[in-house]
């Protein structure tokens, strides 16, 4: 079946990205200033991996609050979609494109 937008789903996607990632630690390390010198350089980690953990555990931990909202407490998951959706008017719509998917990590990391 191919993918069609669905502004509905779009609107509701990008809030949840807002609150998820947006919202979390990320805005902590985006607000400093860039690298002079790495700033670019792709064989340059930019991110330490505590600080990648500490963004996917915000994310999970985020997105999981509003799943059960969305099935539990659905007067509360429409406030925070309202907040997210403050953050997300002049963002882009959804490419529909299929994802590149890397291969996962051999080692058994917490992320």
């Amino acid at each position: 079946m191919e993918m069609t937008l669905d502004h509905a789903l779009a609107i509701e996607a990008k809030a949840m990205v807002a609150l998820a990632f947006r919202n979390g630690p990320i805005e902590v390390l985006h607000a400093g200033k860039p690298c002079a010198v790495c700033s670019g350089n792709p064989l340059v980690s930019h991110i330490s991996d505590d600080e990648m953990k500490a963004m996917m555990k915000s994310a999970v931990n985020t997105l999981y609050r509003l799943l059960w909202q969305r099935k539990n407490d659905s007067g509360a998951y429409v406030e925070n979609l309202a907040l997210g959706q403050r953050y997300t008017m002049l963002w882009d719509d959804p490419e529909l494109k299929k994802p590149v998917r890397k291969r996962p990590p051999t080692t058994n990391r917490n992320p």
